[in-house]
């Protein structure tokens, strides 16, 4: 092409206008004629033998059309572990387990059959701990286990309550831990946490008497969704339609299987009318999965010069009632221990167990995050005790692009990324050779602090991507794909690059908003920052179809050499004769010469994506090549932190990453912003809490505290290395998790190497923060007492 282009213009998303004018459709929106209404009917104890239940009451309310329990659906789904009931089946697993659906003609008649249903319930003995889980005296919470479908990579332990173990050996621990002249050695916890979406899951559902399905949901992957239905349902792929409009918000939460299948078998039930589900916000937190709480064990070795030469960490995730997706995060995790280091001997062991507690499932990080906030305390830690500066420690074992390996035996390739250089970049941008400002109060401390971080998709090797180029009679172009779009902006980046190889204004390409899978390219799955890199090549690959065709037939209707011919500015021209030209809009539908003869026809370029070079992981040491790309990047942060109250500040954020190439700057801004206040609300403040049985005790956005605008730091720095990667599309790779993986790690290492405490539970809340000051630093709390004494008594003795 000829001009400038779009690619690297920071150019608004497409959807932008429709949002904040209200007119962007979602699921909620879809009413079609004749629908009913569902409501849940969820478990009040956390473990227990469901004895009967009586829907007698439940269904003389007026309105009533059907109740449904799990003896109408006596079957498991899932997508890896194939764990998941649709409704309880003989026993309920966590408080908030939905054992009934009621269908009416209203939401009120729902509702209130809802709370008529009769369950009578034999109680079993209930975990909580994940950690106690494991115990031989635990209560077993899949007695079947061994009967589940699992994908072949997952190791499931019948008989226990771990849905997976992963390990991962390389070189030799132990023999790290002889050559080491110190040794860390510590456990961190991380709670539970709500992905935090604004739209809850909601599903419209209609069975049709021919056997075929339409479900209109929120979800993220709706082909992943379209095959665990039509598992569930046993029918053909074919006979299921998924159409995904407007999504609002799903960091991982609408990754899988949702009520899509109950839905649809509730829409067959009451003889073939459509049936809608929308879950109220408290039913979101209680019955719908969570990120998952993380118990971590870890022992690291350094030598005197600040080589990490051992690493040694077990990580024991909450997976709670369900774990079909967490198995997998088990995985990322546990494959990704040593991050952006070159560590010569690691040991890991990744757990997913079971207990009573709501399900879990992928959140935005995908294990890296959990990992991260271990490892980067072990380094920070590492290089106090070492008398050394963190960024030395950090430069000292930095993966050298070219030459390392991995602790899956990847070697890392050239053209990976920049970590030196985004180390250096986080550096210059927090300023921290300079000198700290000054607190604002007496009792309070300024600290800088950084963190390092790596990731790419947590993805099979034949996850597959593809991508449609379709023109119009205009030489307008839909671009039809697969991939989702619910924030990040993934399709208008894809634009810019479409537009591009045609030499048109973005505005000429068009995505549809909705994703059918009826009618829309194939995607594995919206997850895993994965969109961009996947969906993208193959956009490129389907632009290089299209335009193999028309310069096919530009070179019979000009009589010269393919070769000679190239498409720009919306046309064909001959190189070196712009004057020798054909606009696009009289080729894409074929070429019409004078007397009406037509060569030619509509021109749709298709394209696909499929990686070449990953494998499968040994399932005894985890060798192998887990993902198609990494992202490198950093975080730095200036805080205050009030050693009175605990609380902490962040005034100052620095977000750096290495993304090959940016397309659109603004979107990467957006995430690199939007990623940190993400990661800096979990960090801070959010957490799912827990009763004795098991039930969520704040199951909103009132108690379930989410960063507010009061919250954010004031000063925000986003910047960006460009090191394309050659088979990207036009070098880029995908950041949109990546943004908040290293954020607590950040926060935690501000605070150790400035006062020296140690943060090991997430959330770093007041209450935290407060508590380890005061048991690692109790003189530190006493002056800041003593000076804010002194202050609170010179105000009081002004008045």
């Amino acid at each position: 092409m000829t001009g400038e282009g779009s690619v690297g213009k920071p150019i608004p998303p497409e959807d932008t206008v429709r949002k904040v004018t209200g007119t962007a459709l979602y699921t909620y929106d879809w009413d079609l004629p004749g629908t009913l209404h569902a409501k849940l009917v969820t478990s009040t104890v956390p473990h227990a033998r469901v004895v009967s239940i009586n829907l007698d009451r439940a269904k003389a309310v007026p309105g009533v059309v059907a109740v449904l329990t799990g003896k109408d659906m006596p079957f498991r789904v899932g997508m890896y572990a194939g764990d998941r009931d649709l409704l309880a089946v003989e026993k309920v697993r966590w408080a908030g387990h939905p054992v009934a659906l009621v269908v009416a003609e209203g939401p009120e008649a729902a509702e209130r059959a809802s709370e008529l249903v009769d369950v009578e319930y034999e109680s079993l003995p209930a975990v909580f701990d994940p950690v106690r889980a494991m115990g031989a005296d635990a209560p077993i919470i899949h007695e079947r286990m061994e009967e589940y479908k699992h994908a072949s990579v997952f190791y499931p332990v019948p008989g226990t309550n771990m849905a997976n173990r992963f390990r991962l050996v390389h070189g030799d621990v132990e023999k790290g831990f002889e050559q080491s002249d110190e040794i860390i050695e510590d456990e961190f916890r991380i709670s539970h946490v709500s992905h935090g979406y604004l739209e809850t899951q909601n599903v419209v559902a209609q069975a049709f008497r021919d056997g075929t399905f339409e479900i209109w949901t929120s979800a993220q992957s709706p082909f992943i969704v379209r095959q665990i239905v039509s598992e569930a349902l046993k029918v053909p792929y074919n006979r299921v339609t998924i159409r995904v409009p407007f999504v609002g918000g799903g960091f991982g939460g609408k990754a899988g299987l949702q009520w899509e299948a109950l839905v649809a078998l509730a829409s067959k039930a009451v003889g073939y009318r459509p049936v809608k589900l929308v879950l109220s916000r408290k039913e979101n937190f209680a019955s719908s999965a969570s990120r998952e709480g993380v118990v971590a064990n870890v022992k690291a070795g350094f030598t005197r010069d600040g080589k990490c030469v051992a690493y040694k960490v077990r990580f024991v995730l909450d997976a709670g009632a369900y774990a079909d997706y967490t198995v997998n995060v088990s995985r990322a995790m546990g494959y990704s221990a040593e991050g952006v280091y070159e560590v010569p001997n690691v040991h890991c062991e990744s757990l997913a167990v079971y207990t009573n507690k709501i399900p879990t499932t992928a959140m935005r990080g995908f294990g890296y995050a959990e990992s991260n906030w271990v490892l980067e305390q072990v380094f920070e830690r590492a290089a106090k005790k070492l008398g050394m500066d963190s960024a030395k420690i950090r430069r000292v074992n930095l993966l050298r692009p070219g030459e390392s390996h991995t602790a899956t035996g990847e070697k890392v390739r050239e053209d990976v990324g920049d970590p030196r250089k985004v180390l250096q970049t986080v550096l210059e941008a927090i300023d921290w050779e300079g000198k700290a400002e000054p607190a604002s109060q007496p009792w309070k401390v300024r600290a800088r602090g950084f963190a390092l971080c790596v990731k790419g998709p947590s993805q099979p090797p034949n996850a597959s991507s593809s991508a449609i180029v379709k023109f119009n009679e205009d030489s307008t172009i839909d671009l039809v794909l697969g991939t989702g779009n619910f924030g990040q902006g993934t399709t208008t980046a894809i634009s810019q690059i479409v537009a591009d190889q045609f030499g048109v204004p973005v505005e000429r390409v068009r995505v549809d908003p909705t994703r059918d899978t009826g009618k829309s390219a194939y995607t594995w799955q919206t997850v895993g920052s994965r969109g961009l890199f996947t969906d993208g090549v193959a956009a490129m690959r389907a632009c290089d179809d299209a335009k193999d065709q028309i310069l096919d037939l530009a070179s019979q209707v000009m009589r010269l050499p393919k070769s000679e011919l190239e498409v720009a500015d919306d046309a064909v021209k001959a190189k070196g004769r712009p004057w020798l030209t054909i606009p696009l809009r009289d080729l894409v539908f074929g070429y019409v010469y004078p007397n009406g003869n037509t060569v030619g026809g509509p021109v749709i370029g298709r394209g696909h994506f499929t990686s070449s070079l990953n494998t499968f992981l040994d399932p005894q040491t985890g060798q192998g090549v887990p993902t198609i790309f990494h992202t490198f990047g950093g975080t730095a942060v200036d805080i205050e932190l009030d050693l009175v109250t605990g609380a902490i500040e962040v005034l100052k954020a620095v977000q750096v990453f290495d993304v090959g190439k940016a397309i659109n700057p603004l979107l990467l801004k957006m995430q690199l912003d939007g990623g940190f206040i993400m990661g800096m609300s979990i960090a801070l403040f959010e957490k799912i809490k827990f009763d004795e049985q098991g039930w969520v005790t704040n199951p909103n956005f009132t108690s379930y505290y989410i960063a507010r605008m009061k919250d954010v730091p004031k000063d925000f720095e986003a910047r960006y290395v460009e090191t394309p990667q050659f088979d990207g599309p036009m070098g880029a790779r995908g950041i949109g998790e990546m943004s908040m993986i290293s954020v607590a790690s950040a926060i935690s290492n501000a605070v150790f190497r400035t006062v020296g405490v140690k943060l090991n539970n997430l959330p770093m809340n007041p209450e935290e923060v407060w508590r380890a000051i005061s048991e690692q630093k109790p003189e530190l709390l006493a002056k800041a007492m003593e000076s804010f004494g002194r202050i609170e008594a010179a105000v009081k003795a002004r008045q």
